[in-house]
């Protein structure tokens, strides 16, 4: 009977160490393991746990990094800016060449922030805009188009993006596209359309110098619808203005 009583007084003190290490979490292999039925020691999605941020908090969370990269992004836009009209009043050969340095740097950071405001919030209107005016300045043109074509899809009657992909087109001799962005514009918002049509002024005084891969009958008929919407925008602006106010 006292080796029975010995024997039960044993057991009692195995079963009560092995409930205190279940008790420590020591039951698992460290590192979170497999819990039963698979599933890990990481809360589940949806699930909610002490100090848990709530569904509706981690929603909030990708717009205020965007809206953070984003303004980040327009003070380096801005920062260009500024390099770009230290570079254009130096007059020393290499404090140009600096500044042009940081233009393309600074330029570049801008791209960086703009696309990681779009990788928070892919449809930030304004974020797709600047970073297809930033691929514009870089030289980036059909990545710029790109950038446009979002942010144009989100709000069709963006003018500044119509004109600044209509640069860009020219920019790849997309001679169609770009008539049609200034015939938006034309009808939309004249300043703009001024803007555009000096930049193709520009592409035909360039080809016709070097056609660039373009048959001379595309830059004559080109340059010939340009003659004729300049004349109509000329036209148009002297009967505006003899209009009384």
């Amino acid at each position: 009977m006292r080796r029975i009583l010995v024997c039960f007084l044993v057991l009692l003190a195995c079963l009560g160490a092995v409930q205190a290490d279940l008790a420590q979490g020591q039951g698992y292999p460290e590192g979170g393991g497999q819990m039963p039925g698979g599933r890990s020691g990481r809360s589940q999605p949806g699930s909610t746990q002490p100090g848990a941020e709530s569904p509706q908090q981690s929603t909030e969370k990708p717009d205020a990094a965007a809206k953070k990269a984003f303004n980040a992004g327009l003070k380096s836009l801005n920062r260009a800016r500024e390099f770009e009209e230290a570079a254009a009043k130096a007059t020393n050969p290499d404090k140009k060449a600096v500044a042009m340095d940081k233009v393309g740097d600074a330029y570049g950071r801008a791209l960086d922030q703009f696309t990681e405001a779009l990788r928070n919030k892919g449809d930030m209107v304004d974020a797709w805009n600047y970073a297809g005016y930033v691929h514009l300045r870089l030289g980036a043109y059909n990545e710029s188009i790109d950038d446009f074509n979002h942010a144009l899809a989100l709000k069709p009657d963006l003018l500044e993006a119509i004109e600044h992909r209509g640069e860009a087109c020219m920019a790849v001799d997309r001679l169609d596209a770009a008539k049609a962005a200034y015939m938006d514009l034309f009808n939309h918002a004249r300043p703009l359309a001024d803007q555009l049509m000096a930049s193709m002024q520009k592409w035909l005084e360039i080809h016709r110098a070097a056609a660039n891969g373009m048959r001379a009958a595309d830059i004559d008929s080109f340059g010939k619808w340009l003659q004729e919407r300049d004349a109509i925008a000329k036209q148009t602006a002297s009967a505006s203005a003899s209009i009384p106010q």
